[in-house]
């Protein structure tokens, strides 16, 4: 899974108004959420923020934060939720669930399919009924995606199921072994 550091600030301002002067200094208000306790105000560089979003958008990431002004040295933690401003699109408020590194959890990995089908290059045509799958386990185990060759598939055959895909003894499938993923017709 893939990893990445990002760096802010406790916030001690809170309202409407002071999250407007906020934002005009170029911050971004966030909350961090840690299993069941009082979430902790943040606020980030609206610049860096955007850029380490915009490079992890759509992928499975554990977020190393580093909070300054607070007791913890470094937290790991997911995005739970991103607001934007519909118009522009900037940044309003993000927030984070802080998790273990060592307790199982769910996630979604899409799936890439790579190469050309010898059923394709015989005027079959290539349908794909999965683009993701549920996986459980430790963080750090889970892959940021999950790679099929395609190449083998052949017109009329049998497709590739969730139970041929290449996975790691350390993750758990939470999908039925049975279910095909891609096929040629």
């Amino acid at each position: 899974m893939l990893q990445v550091d990002m760096a802010s600030a406790v916030r001690t301002v809170f309202g409407k108004g002071p999250m407007r002067q906020l934002r005009m200094n170029q911050m971004t208000p966030g909350n961090l959420y840690s299993g069941g306790k009082e979430a902790l105000p943040l606020q980030f560089d609206a610049g860096q923020l955007f850029k380490n979003l915009l490079f992890i958008h759509g992928r499975n990431a554990v977020v190393t934060l580093q909070v300054e002004g607070d007791d913890k040295d470094k937290r790991h933690v997911l995005i739970q939720e991103i607001q934007k401003e519909p118009v522009t699109g900037s940044l309003v408020h993000v927030d984070f669930l802080e998790i273990e590194l060592d307790q199982a959890q769910e996630f979604k990995v899409p799936i890439n399919y790579v190469g050309t089908a010898k059923g394709v290059d015989l005027g079959g045509e290539m349908q794909i009924f999965k683009n993701e799958l549920k996986l459980k386990g430790c963080p750090l185990d889970i892959p940021d995606e999950i790679e099929v060759d395609v190449t083998p598939l052949e017109q009329g055959g049998a497709g590739i199921t969730f139970g041929d895909l290449p996975l790691s003894d350390k993750v758990e499938m939470l999908e039925k072994e049975s279910v095909t993923c891609v096929t040629v017709y």
